[in-house]
């Protein structure tokens, strides 16, 4: 049987969305408490990268692929199976449904915060699959 190709990548913080979950978040990091790499990649201090989203428009343009980021309180019930105890990470989505580990937190902690090793990361990995 065929490989079959991803057609939406998923991140997933370790930090729930809203303003309650993102001053949690802020704080929480601030003082050493709280951590998420997938964070530290998409976001500066303040707001969103454009490098990220630069990164974003380019994965839809060269694989046609969509990169959503989701926080804990934002997923689906097929995301938190496929993601629950090990977020922050990246989940693959593939036309019939499924849901597989892209890259985890491991993966995402290599990359220390930094879009342009991200992005390698990324597309060494999409090379498996096209």
């Amino acid at each position: 049987m065929d490989q079959q190709k991803p057609i939406r990548l998923i991140g997933v913080y370790n930090a729930d969305g809203g303003v309650i979950g993102e001053l949690k978040y802020f704080f929480g990091h601030l003082i050493g408490i709280a951590k998420c790499e997938l964070c530290d990649i998409t976001h500066s201090p303040i707001r969103r990268k454009a490098s990220f989203d630069q990164l974003a428009a380019e994965l839809k343009s060269e694989y046609g692929l969509d990169f959503a980021l989701k926080h804990l309180n934002e997923r689906t019930e097929s995301e938190t199976k496929a993601s629950a105890g090990k977020e922050p990470c990246v989940l693959a989505e593939y036309p019939d449904g499924s849901l597989g580990m892209f890259l985890d937190r491991q993966e995402l902690r290599v990359v220390d915060g930094h879009v342009d090793k991200f992005s390698k990361l990324v597309r060494a990995r999409l090379a498996l699959f096209f």
